[in-house]
């Protein structure tokens, strides 16, 4: 195809590497924020970091959270180990499409194919319409699938650039149950680069592992309150399969260079026996209803 032999011909300054097959809602996100830079599709989140880890792809761009789904559990795992530092974030709102074969109905539709959780998101329009769901790996892998099999009974649920990718027509647009369905993408990269302290708000995501000790979580996350340090997400997450071995994935508003969260960061080394920054970046104007 044109996206993969693109790819394999540029640079790795200008290649940016995303989880999934070409057509993917990461892949949409880095033609929509990166244009000028080249997608690389890699088949699990792993390749996705090894990519730019290894300097085959200067940035990476990867989905973390969802809206509607939750987290992406994977990531929590991989990141804090990676290597790589978050220096974006970009905000993706999820438009699920109906594709099938050129001459295709939604009279002619019997099954529709896509990730677990697309389906899940498209189940009000699945029940409507009596619609047989096939669960898939990825939405982009079950288009590329019916693209093959070019039978009109049979459908995918991706998005539009899946059905440009593929030669697939859209039957229906916007077919999710939930109108916020959004997914928030990180942006990886091997260097990290500071925001410049411009007066707009600037994001610092972390991980930690507190002491065990009596109400060490909350003496750990006390010195944000009492410095005016916003803590926007706070999320807990089993180590290594160990009940008992809990971290903490967190994003605040601010930079460490800034005197209150620098205090609140030292009042939670004191409870915690692991702190790890994942990167400071500026927060995108999403977060304030500016997107």
């Amino acid at each position: 195809m044109a996206i993969r032999s693109k790819t394999k011909s540029a640079a790795p300054s200008r290649t940016i590497a995303f989880q999934g097959q070409p057509g993917a809602y990461s892949h949409l996100a880095c033609r929509r924020y990166f244009p000028d830079m080249a997608p690389m599709p890699t088949a699990a989140f792993e390749d996705t970091f090894k990519a730019v880890s290894s300097g085959r792809a200067k940035l990476a761009m990867i989905p973390i959270e969802n809206s509607v789904a939750g987290r992406v559990a994977d990531i929590h795992r991989i990141m804090p180990d990676s290597g790589l530092h978050i220096v974006g974030e970009r905000f993706l709102r999820v438009n699920h499409h109906l594709l099938a074969p050129p001459g295709a109905t939604l009279k002619s539709v019997n099954r529709v194919h896509s990730h677990v959780h697309a389906l899940g998101q498209c189940g009000n329009f699945l029940r409507k319409h009596n619609l047989e769901a096939v669960v898939h790996a990825d939405t982009a892998g079950a288009a590329a699938d019916i693209a093959a099999a070019a039978d009109k009974t049979e459908a995918a649920i991706a998005s539009e650039l899946a059905g440009e990718v593929y030669g697939l027509k859209s039957i229906r647009a916007n077919i999710e149950d939930a109108e916020h369905n959004t997914t928030r993408f990180i942006i990886l990269s091997k260097k990290p680069v500071r925001p410049k302290r411009n007066g707009n708000v600037v994001v610092t995501s972390f991980v930690f592992r507190v002491r065990n000790v009596p109400a060490a979580l909350f003496k750990a996350l006390g010195g944000f309150a009492t410095n005016g340090v916003n803590m926007t997400k706070l999320e807990s997450y089993m180590v290594g399969g160990d009940f008992f071995a809990t971290q903490f994935y967190a994003d605040v508003e601010g930079d460490p260079r800034d005197r209150n969260v620098k205090l609140a960061f030292e009042e939670l080394d004191f409870y915690t026996h692991e702190v790890k920054v994942l990167g400071t970046y500026p927060a995108d104007p999403f977060r304030f209803g500016k997107g």
